[in-house]
């Protein structure tokens, strides 16, 4: 591609032909999500950052995800997360990855200086009206903020979390 502008066939012929295995590099978890809604959009992101979703094993995610999955046999990867929360987040630790957190917290990264992921990450997303839990953002590597100008104290989890996605990936 040259300069700022983007050749619709180059971009074409990037495109994966068939779907992928696990790429393992960045996961999106949204473990604590309510809503449906967040978690189709929440797929469709990480089709297109390449990256794979981490959700717990319910009834409530899988429906979610399967009335949400506009890409159907295309999907990313997804990681279903069993039997607990606290011991899938241990395991990602144990296997080396970084833990990030998308919480307003004080010292969080501003997501203008959020660095791309340069090793396996894990992007943990938090319920929508009560975030992550505390017990959890102790164990966190880092904490993204996306600084807010108007009234509204954050922006819909899964418009938050693609932000963020799309940064870390390399692509914004």
């Amino acid at each position: 591609m040259t300069g700022a502008k983007f050749d619709p066939n180059e971009l074409r012929t990037q495109r994966r032909r068939a779907q992928h295995g696990c790429w393992d590099h960045l996961i999106v978890a949204p473990l604590w999500v309510a809503y449906e809604a967040n978690l189709g959009t929440l797929l469709r992101t990480c089709d297109a950052v390449g990256a794979c979703l981490a959700v717990p094993r319910t009834p409530h995610c899988r429906e979610a995800l399967r009335i949400g999955d506009t890409l159907r046999n295309r999907r990313p990867c997804i990681h279903w997360v069993t039997p607990s929360k606290e011991r899938w987040l241990d395991d990602q630790r144990s296997a080396g990855r970084r833990l990030l957190a998308l919480e307003l917290a004080e010292d969080a990264t501003p997501l203008a200086r959020l660095a791309p992921a340069r090793t396996s990450s894990v992007l943990l997303l938090g319920h929508e009206h009560s975030g992550i839990p505390d017990a959890v953002l102790v164990g966190v590597d880092e904490c993204v903020a996306i600084p807010m100008i108007g009234w509204g104290a954050s922006l819909n989890v899964a418009v938050a979390g693609s932000l963020v996605a799309y940064r870390l990936a390399g692509l914004s």
